[in-house]
């Protein structure tokens, strides 16, 4: 391990332990999460980029298969989509693509979300990875798409602006869901009159 990443995450327990024991639950989640978010990204190189680039170049090449609109060279990460104008357009699967930031950003909020037990955490951990996956596979499917039906002149179109705006809304759905939605979900459940709680199961 880098010397100056142990260094680092030493000195973030250190003040995660001391914040807790201080009882500031509010700067333990900031802390904890962004603290969280540069050490698992910092551990993901380049092992786990690699990985996850990988996965979303599997998916592409088999819907390249299906299709015809594309040709992948999997060694490469380059995606070469046929377009209706006869033109040429490559397209490099890289670390943009892999999804590693907002996989990152998004265990590093649930590690620290106080409102969830540890088995709920992992299970939305795995859940948000996966649907990071998959918005980032429909991205670059969306891109393909466009490009080959609009030619080379739609690809700063596709790739730019529809893309990304595509890929943002699914995430910030993922983020609402589990950070907004759930906890709206859980407080009305609270207040249904005929909701039995765990305290009032122990004291029956």
């Amino acid at each position: 391990m880098n010397p100056i990443l142990l260094i680092g995450t030493l000195l973030w327990l250190y003040v995660l332990s001391v914040l807790k024991r201080t009882q500031l639950p509010a700067y333990f989640f900031i802390v904890g999460s962004v603290g969280l978010f540069f050490i698992l990204l910092a551990l993901s190189k380049p092992y786990w980029v690699w990985f996850a680039t990988h996965l979303v170049i599997l998916a592409i090449k088999g819907f390249s298969t299906l299709t015809q609109f594309s040709d992948v060279m999997v060694k490469y990460g380059v995606v070469h989509i046929f377009t209706a104008d006869q033109s040429s357009v490559m397209m490099t699967i890289d670390y943009e693509c892999s999804g590693i930031i907002e996989t990152t950003a998004f265990w590093g909020l649930v590690a620290f979300f106080p409102a969830y037990s540890r088995h709920e955490r992992l299970l939305y951990m795995f859940i948000g990875w996966l649907w990071i996956y998959l918005a980032n596979v429909l991205r670059l499917i969306f891109i393909i798409v466009v490009v080959h039906f609009g030619g080379y002149q739609a690809f700063f179109l596709a790739h730019n602006l529809l893309g990304r705006l595509i890929f943002y809304i699914i995430v910030i759905m993922l983020y609402y869901n589990v950070f907004t939605y759930s906890q709206l979900a859980q407080k009305l459940l609270t207040k249904w009159p005929f909701n039995f709680s765990r305290k009032q199961v122990t004291r029956r």
